[in-house]
């Protein structure tokens, strides 16, 4: 990508992050961010649409596989498990927001986790790759959430 487009220019930021841009501050939102996440999800387990969400994705299979939380019963393929995982942590809408309206860790938690499961036994990643993918994740919304004019014209429709 040229560094001339916008698309060029978000790609190569986005390319050049690496655990070093992550400060000690970062870290620590990015944890807390995590832990809240984790806890809505989980409650979100309970909810109907979950419910729902898991009995479908059941039909899918995979030799790779990821958690499904709140389920030790069974695991589905990475894009499922992030699926059902998701469901759950909007399912409840107590997920972490910014303005205009947007959720970002209900979006990118749920992924990251699944496929950091889906890596070989061998090529696990780190805490703090899953902490970098995890921003990397929120920086990628954030930025596409800057671009939108759709979303700017959210304040306007509520």
């Amino acid at each position: 990508f040229s560094s001339q487009t916008i698309t060029g220019n978000f790609a190569n930021v986005i390319h050049g992050l690496n655990a070093n841009h992550l400060t000690d501050q970062v870290i620590q939102r990015s944890k807390r961010m995590i832990l809240d996440t984790l806890g809505v999800g989980l409650l979100g387990t309970s909810t109907e649409v979950c419910h729902k969400v898991t009995q479908y994705s059941k039909i899918y299979s995979s030799d790779i596989s990821s958690t499904v939380w709140g389920h030790l019963d069974f695991r589905l393929p990475p894009l499922y498990a992030a699926f059902v995982n998701g469901v759950a942590v909007h399912s409840m809408d107590f997920d972490d927001t910014w303005h205009p309206a947007t959720h970002p860790s209900g979006t990118v938690l749920p992924a990251v986790i699944a496929l950091s499961e889906a890596f070989p036994q061998k090529k696990k990643i780190s805490g703090l790759d899953l902490l970098l993918a995890f921003n990397v994740g929120i920086e990628v919304q954030g930025r596409l959430l800057r671009f939108s004019s759709e979303a700017r014209n959210i304040p306007k429709r509520y």
